[in-house]
């Protein structure tokens, strides 16, 4: 005989479930864009649970595209061929030779880890950067900073051939210059917010080492317009590194992506609970179109 404790569990999981199954529904043929970085992608468990959720996204008819960063590797190979790196206002001055490590390390080392770990879950993945079908073109953001790009054309069919085919694309922020022979690196959530535009995604996550945008007080936003996000970097309380992330979601919003979130993506599941349950998970930015139901916080 079954022990109590464990029927009960498994009641659990059917109710959750069957609560999510509106969810299911509203998300079918979904695209989906996730910025995936931070601790998570050097944590063998974290990664598992990343892959294993992006498989279970795709498997119920979700469309995900993942885009990943990956700073914290090319730290650690610059190190090792002692590279060093000039900064202008907090940014790295990407010459030459810092952008072959970029490239190196984005397109080949942490790009097929992901694509590896996504495999090893029973999904299929494809790994590409911005180079590939000339997906993301791009002019250098700030002419002190080298091959630091930002996007000027994109050219997104190649995703939506490898999503129609069942595949999951994963993307290293590595792109074409206007002109011939460049490479430039992106920033990953500069990256992801260009793709969702583009790809007119249904959601933009932006998965991060914080719970989400907190207000004066501390406390997480759950829900936010355009409008008070402007008016909160305005006053101060959106301020440094949450600054770009906002600023991404603001412009993604404005190319037509239907709401960007900004979560933790240390915590587990953090996807599914943001698209699958009433709760949701971190801070929804959005302009006009409500939530099935409002958020129990």
């Amino acid at each position: 005989m079954r022990p109590q404790s464990m029927n009960r569990d498994w009641i659990a999981t059917a109710r959750t479930l069957s609560e999510a199954l509106p969810y299911l529904q509203r998300y079918t043929g979904a695209v989906v864009v996730v910025k995936f970085g931070g601790n998570a992608m050097g944590d063998e468990t974290a990664m598992a649970d990343f892959a294993r959720d992006i498989v279970l996204m795709r498997q119920v008819g979700m469309n995900p595209v993942v885009v990943h960063g990956g700073g914290p590797m090319i730290n650690d190979l610059l190190a090792k061929l002692g590279i060093k790196s000039e900064f202008v206002r907090g940014k790295r001055v990407t010459d030459h030779a810092t952008v072959e490590v970029v490239e190196m390390v984005l397109s080949g080392l942490v790009n097929k880890r992901i694509v590896q770990a996504i495999n090893d879950q029973g999904g299929r993945a494809v790994g590409i950067s911005g180079k590939d079908d000339d997906m993301m073109v791009c002019e250098p953001d700030d002419p002190e900073l080298g091959f630091v790009g930002r996007p000027v054309e994109m050219n997104v069919q190649v995703l939506r051939d490898l999503y129609n085919a069942g595949i999951i694309p994963v993307v290293a922020p590595v792109a074409t210059g206007v002109n011939d022979n460049e490479t430039f690196n992106v920033n990953g959530d500069t990256a992801a917010g260009a793709i969702a535009g583009a790809l007119k995604a249904d959601r933009l996550l932006l998965l991060t080492d914080v719970a989400g945008v907190k207000n004066k007080s501390g406390e997480i936003v759950t829900q936010m317009s355009p409008d008070e996000v402007r008016n909160m970097i305005a006053d101060g309380t959106i301020a440094g590194g949450m600054i770009p992330k906002t600023e991404t979601a603001l412009k993604a919003l404005d190319e037509g992506v239907r709401a960007v979130v900004i979560l933790d993506g240390r915590v587990p599941n953090a996807c599914l609970l943001e698209l699958f349950t009433d709760h949701g998970a971190g801070s929804l930015i959005r302009s006009t179109e409500p939530r099935m139901k409002p958020r129990s916080r």
